[in-house]
């Protein structure tokens, strides 16, 4: 399975960036963006940067992805994905 990880530029010289997340630094491409800037936030996927992030959605990714791992230890992951407990699931816009 592929993920993208939410990560924060640190420099970059509009071709690649050094991003974060969490622990990790990794060098990634930034050619499908335009002039992102240093602190932006950005999904990264295979070392790309595939889109822009508000501060929101990049807090949403973290907290599914903790669910994720908490989940793969046999811990509880309800609290990771409060946003969704107590809802029925719902189609993103495009599809609706």
């Amino acid at each position: 399975m592929c993920l993208g990880l939410p990560m924060t530029i640190v420099e970059t010289d509009d071709i690649t960036a050094l991003c974060e997340y969490r622990n990790e630094q990794r060098r990634v491409s930034v050619m499908l963006l335009y002039c992102v800037p240093v602190g932006a936030r950005v999904l990264v996927h295979i070392d790309t940067a595939v889109r822009l992030l508000d501060e929101d959605e990049a807090r949403l990714i973290s907290e599914a992805l903790d669910g994720v791992d908490a989940s793969a230890n046999g811990q509880d992951c309800g609290p990771f994905f409060a946003d969704l407990v107590g809802r029925e699931p719902q189609l993103p816009k495009h599809l609706r």
